[in-house]
């Protein structure tokens, strides 16, 4: 495959920086452009012909299959700028009720020789109530994208109250949502994942299913409610997950967040504490997709996610069971005319 003008020339100068301050450079670059005609201009012209390849999931119209996952934008900062690139979702966040530093820096590591990226960030964000205006204001003009929106819990609150914390995010962007998305399955905050055992997980969906009706207006119903999933689990606990979710009314699922495993890494990088993303996630997400996907049908529709960085690699997730895939990691090493390169090859 023949590599981009960014993968040759700007991806080895940036490689230099360190990756978080790389990142926010990337967001306030994004912010600039998507504020004024001559930047968006320039983000289509890099995004190139971005083809029409309408997805219907329920009520959401995706024009394309080409999301990004959360994580990116944390902040609910760019999303338009993102739009412009040719994703055809954004899912922002995670978000959490209250304004939250993450873990200590350094906690982004590169690992080029293996196409990943660790993190241990640890749902750094300003807080539910910073973002609710740029949500409103992208809410209030027409739009042709989807967006979502990644509810977290704050780091000290302890599990048997993090039911709170999600639902507290939920009122906040309940209005401006197309989709919501309960995060249980960041490696980066303690015990979170623990809320993914079946009957925990029961009693925290049903209260969130619960919450979201409740939260449905005359004139627009609630957002669906999706669940994102670590791909770290064995088959009975996939099967547990997935029995709360039918028990519960909850409208699909995300697969997968970040890994544990450190299996085949090459890099030096490998040893650092985190959730693993990129490359080497992508055989173990396209697996449990299939798995979910041939006990579920399309009863369940499914967001894939985890290593996705080629048309081809999004075709495996999508002929494995995904309604639609999400990219991030791949972003980092494939530069900005990424998803308008994956998807003319997708409708190739």
């Amino acid at each position: 495959m023949n590599k981009s003008y960014y993968e040759k020339l700007f991806f080895p100068a940036i490689r230099h920086l360190d990756p978080e301050m790389a990142h926010d450079r990337t967001l306030n670059a994004l912010e600039l452009a998507q504020s004024n005609s001559l930047g968006r201009a320039m983000l289509r012209s890099i995004a190139g012909e971005v083809p029409v390849q309408p997805v219907q999931v329920g009520r959401l119209h995706f024009p394309n299959p080409l999301g990004i996952a959360a994580g990116f934008d944390k902040d609910a900062r760019v999303v338009r700028g993102l739009a412009l690139l040719g994703f055809g979702h954004i899912e922002v966040g995670t978000l959490t009720p209250r304004p939250q530093p993450g873990n200590p820096r350094p906690r982004i590591f590169r690992l080029p020789a293996d196409g990943a990226v660790i993190n241990r960030m640890g749902f750094p964000n300003g807080g539910v109530a910073a973002a609710v205006p740029r949500l409103r204001a992208l809410a209030e003009h027409p739009h042709d994208f989807v967006l979502g929106v990644s509810l977290g819990k704050q780091k000290e609150t302890p599990l048997a109250d993090a039911a709170g914390d999600y639902i507290a995010v939920m009122r906040a962007v309940h209005a401006y949502a197309d989709y919501l998305a309960v995060n249980i399955s960041s490696p980066n905050t303690p015990g979170l994942r623990e809320l993914q055992g079946g009957r925990y997980l029961e009693r925290l969906l049903g209260a969130l299913v619960a919450e979201n009706r409740g939260l449905a207006a005359a004139d627009k119903p609630s957002p669906p409610l999706w669940v994102k999933v670590a791909p770290d689990l064995e088959p009975r606990e996939v099967d547990e997950i997935m029995e709360a979710l039918v028990a519960t009314g909850v409208d699909g699922i995300i697969v997968a967040n970040t890994t544990l495993a450190r299996d085949g890494l090459a890099d030096q990088a490998q040893s650092e504490a985190g959730g693993l993303s990129g490359r080497p996630l992508r055989e173990r997400a396209t697996e449990l997709i299939g798995y979910i996907h041939q006990q579920m049908g399309d009863a369940l529709p499914i967001i894939g996610v985890g290593g996705v960085g080629s048309a081809a690699e999004a075709r495996e997730k999508l002929d494995a069971g995904a309604t639609v895939v999400q990219i991030y990691t791949s972003m980092i090493y494939g530069g900005p005319g990424l998803p308008g390169r994956i998807l003319r090859d997708l409708a190739g």
